[in-house]
């Protein structure tokens, strides 16, 4: 597949349809999220607030023309203080677009911008089927940190959830 050119910046609020119109692809037709229900526009809205008054990045890779086709974010672990320098990332990219190289990119920013943050760790909960993901987080540092056998529940069947860890404190290559 042709590698298409794009550009990663912050999300601004003009992209949370297309942010949307993602996300539900892969809830309606994906294991990458384990949610049952495509995301409202009041609920999209709610999310992006959530995000930017905790600090947290939304980011979107652009196809050059002021359309995103692809976002990553992460956010609280867990709500305890003990865990406040660990945080949780997601990336989704548009059907169209997948295994082209983006997710790894946004992925490298994420890791750039939680250690400009001077956080600690980051955790990717991963479908244990999705190989190519697990994979791409090896490649960018990330450990086995463990498997949740049958941590989900979707279409119709129990789904094992693979946990990957990295350590900020090291360059993002």
């Amino acid at each position: 597949m042709a590698q298409v050119p794009f550009q990663i910046r912050p999300a601004v609020r003009s992209d949370l349809e297309p942010l949307r119109s993602i996300y539900n692809e892969a809830v309606l037709h994906t294991t990458a999220s384990y949610d049952y229900e495509p995301r409202s526009p009041e609920a999209q809205a709610q999310w992006f607030a959530a995000k930017q008054a905790g600090g947290f990045p939304v980011l979107v890779a652009d196809d050059g023309g002021g359309t995103a086709v692809a976002f990553a974010s992460y956010g609280t672990f867990r709500a305890w203080a003990g865990y406040r320098f660990t945080v949780e990332h997601s990336v989704y990219v548009h059907e169209s677009f997948r295994r082209r190289g983006i997710a790894s990119e946004l992925l490298k920013s994420l890791l750039a911008h939680a250690t400009g943050q001077g956080l600690h760790l980051m955790v990717g909960a991963i479908d244990a089927a999705n190989t190519g993901s697990i994979e791409m987080h090896r490649r960018l540092g990330f450990e086995p940190a463990g498997v949740l056998k049958e941590a989900g529940y979707k279409f119709e069947r129990w789904l094992d959830l693979a946990l990957m860890t990295r350590r900020l404190d090291h360059p993002v290559t």
